[in-house]
């Protein structure tokens, strides 16, 4: 049947994310290559994702309303018959699906499940109450509030007040457009009109309803690569770096080293996993940037030697990447953030002794929490007196003073600039060593 495939795929991505606890691209590429997105069309596919990330946005809301159209809890041999209600709810709620497609096909995907066929009764009634009833229910819900995790809530409301959380989860709700970051900046004007794009204040180029990113021009040839505007910051906070050598800490998958080796830098990129800088190097062939690549553990590597300039894009949480990695708000928790927290103390630390004396260190994570951010910069600051902050300036982010702060580190969230579409969160401080 037409779109059963997608529909059974987002049952097996939301079950994959939710209970077996995988990375949603992860699934997605899993499915695609042996599961039920292996037998349906892009389009197809391109919706079964759209249904998974709508429900790990919404998920607090959904669980909500599917408990209230429940008279008793699911028993567990009902297997996958929750994420079944959680896809069809995400179809008639939030991708205003018509009812009778939604509810039609998510009841022949409980129909063609061994287990979930015993409640496909129970899906229609559901289903069918939650398209009479849903939107009236919720109007009546702090759906902003449901849809974050305690820890987050009580993280994001605690560093930037409540009502900037709540710009930062309605952000986060939207789909992301995508953005590009261009070898050649100087022919933005070129590229821009070539792909139908906007030039945003950074630089980056950002596309809206792209398609897929193989396809669009550019693409064979290595004129640019996609990363989000806030990403695109952090490697020009080392200044001009053209003809000097710069040491590229946790370089993987490679958007930041590309734009030092389009800067003109002879870049040395360090990552712990093999099959990552594997995945680096394909991508700065394609782009045609030679750099030089080392699998170490930056923690600890000791080359012998030292840098003028180093940047440092630590492993975290990446909760600052919701709007594109929805699945983050589902799969990290306190202890996930408190574990890296230690690890880039490390890592910062391990690279304080590889910058040389008058260099600069830049430090960036994908993260909205201060423990990766601005209380690792102080908690650092205060062990390390060698060392000090190099303040960031409006003008070196495209003039956005919003995501600069009164201490001079940048400090992005996914609500900034969103009269262009947001931007994911970050964090970088940029330090010298005395």
């Amino acid at each position: 049947m037409a779109g059963l495939g997608a529909r059974q795929a987002a049952a097996a991505l939301i079950g994959d994310v939710l209970t077996s606890r995988r990375p949603l691209d992860e699934a997605f590429a899993a499915e695609a290559a042996g599961g039920a997105l292996a037998r349906v069309a892009p389009r197809d596919r391109a919706f079964a994702r759209a249904i998974a990330a709508t429900v790990m946005r919404r998920l607090g809301t959904i669980d909500h309303l599917i408990d209230a159209m429940l008279d008793k809890e699911l028993p567990k041999r009902a297997g996958p018959v929750r994420d079944i209600l959680r896809a069809g709810a995400a179809e008639l709620l939030f991708l205003r699906v018509p009812a009778h497609a939604a509810v039609a096909m998510n009841v022949e995907t409980a129909d063609k499940d061994t287990t979930a066929k015993h409640y496909k009764a129970l899906v229609n009634a559901v289903l069918r109450r939650l398209a009479r009833e849903g939107d009236a229910m919720l109007a009546t819900l702090d759906t902003e509030r449901l849809d974050t995790p305690d820890w987050l809530w009580e993280s994001w409301t605690g560093a930037y007040g409540e009502e900037t959380t709540r710009r930062i989860i309605r952000a986060q709700y939207e789909n992301p457009p995508l953005d590009l970051s261009l070898k050649d900046e100087a022919s933005a004007a070129v590229w821009a009109e070539t792909l139908g794009a906007a030039i945003l204040p950074t630089g980056t180029l950002r596309l809206e309803d792209a398609g897929r990113v193989e396809e669009l021009p550019g693409f064979e040839e290595g004129a640019w690569w996609v990363q989000d505007a806030a990403a695109a910051l952090p490697a020009k906070l080392l200044g001009d770096v053209k003809g000097r050598e710069v040491l590229d800490l946790c370089a993987a998958p490679g958007g930041k080293t590309a734009a030092l080796a389009a800067a003109g830098a002879d870049v040395t990129a360090l990552d712990r996993s093999k099959p990552r800088l594997e995945r680096l190097n394909e991508n700065l062939a394609r782009l045609g940037l030679p750099v030089r690549t080392v699998a170490a553990d930056a923690a600890s590597w000791s080359p012998g030697r030292q840098w003028e300039f180093i940047l440092l894009d630590a492993p975290c949480s990446a909760t600052g990447t919701a709007r594109r990695h929805p699945d983050v708000l589902r799969l990290k928790s306190p202890a996930d953030r408190d574990k890296l927290a230690a690890l880039q103390a490390r890592l910062l630390d391990n690279a304080a002794s590889l910058l040389a004396p008058g260099g600069t260190l830049v430090y960036c994570t994908c993260s909205l929490e201060p423990e990766e951010g601005e209380r690792q910069i102080e908690a650092f600051l205060a062990r390390q007196a060698a060392f000090a902050r190099k303040p960031i300036t409006p003008a070196e982010a495209g003039g956005l003073e919003e995501i600069i702060t009164g201490e001079g580190d940048l400090r992005s969230l996914p609500c900034h600039m969103g009269i262009e579409g947001g931007m994911d969160g970050f964090f970088a401080a940029r330090l010298t060593r005395r």
